[in-house]
Order: C-alpha cells, then sequence, then structure tokens
C-alpha cells in the first residue's frame, strides 16, 4: 500500500541555552503568530521538556515547506544565538523532498522517505 498524501513534516529540536528559556518561548510566540498566516501551515506548535524544543509542524506540500522556511528565517536566526539545533528531519513523500534537497543543500537535514499510510 502507498500513499497520495503530500504533506510534509519539519522536525527540529532545539537545546536552549542555560537562562535562554524565557527569551525562547517569546520567540516561539512570534514564530505561531507569523506562521499563522501561511495558507499551507497544516499545523504548527511547540513541545518542551526540560530545556529541548520541539517545533511540531506540517505543510500541505514542499512548496508550503519553503514558504514557511522564506517568513520565518529571521526568527530562525533569532533562535539560534540563544540555543543550539540538535536534530533536524524532513518527513515526506519522496516526490517533495525531492523539490526540498537542492535549495536546503546546506543545512544537515536528516530526511525520511514517508512509504505508507494515509491522511483525512
Amino acid at each position: 500500500m502507498s500513499t497520495n498524501d503530500t504533506c510534509c513534516s519539519i522536525v527540529p529540536y532545539f537545546k536552549v541555552n542555560e537562562g535562554k528559556c524565557e527569551e525562547f518561548k517569546a520567540l516561539c510566540e512570534e514564530f505561531v503568530a507569523r506562521t499563522s498566516s501561511e495558507e499551507a501551515c497544516l499545523y504548527y506548535g511547540f513541545a518542551m521538556n526540560q530545556g529541548i524544543v520541539h517545533c511540531r509542524e506540517g505543510y500541505t506540500n514542499a512548496k508550503g515547506v519553503l514558504a514557511h522556511i522564506e517568513n520565518v528565517g529571521d526568527l530562525i536566526g533569532k533562535a539560534l544565538e540563544i540555543s543550539e539545533l540538535v536534530q533536524f528531519e524532513i518527513h515526506g513523500p519522496a516526490q517533495e523532498l525531492a523539490q526540498l534537497k537542492e535549495p536546503l543543500k546546506d543545512l544537515d537535514i536528516k530526511y525520511f522517505e514517508l512509504e505508507y499510510g494515509f491522511r483525512k
């Protein structure tokens, strides 16, 4: 069984620098406010556990991922001033991931190819 789902999810984990948790939380509010206007965003939010922050986010397709990165690029820069990106994955079907690899080639991303499933 294969899938016709085009959804791509970005899976970043940040380790927030000591004493910078409140500053990072303020940035999360900015990320959420800015991302809420993106048409291709299916879901978006932040989960936190002992100084590790995960951004849970999904987009209709690869174009949505690229539009999001362009939209929040300056905020990502601010986040990286007070945290370390310890893990960065993108999950999606092969045809969508193929559209991301060249534009994002300078980033250390692990790509996970969706092979089976469905989306309602």
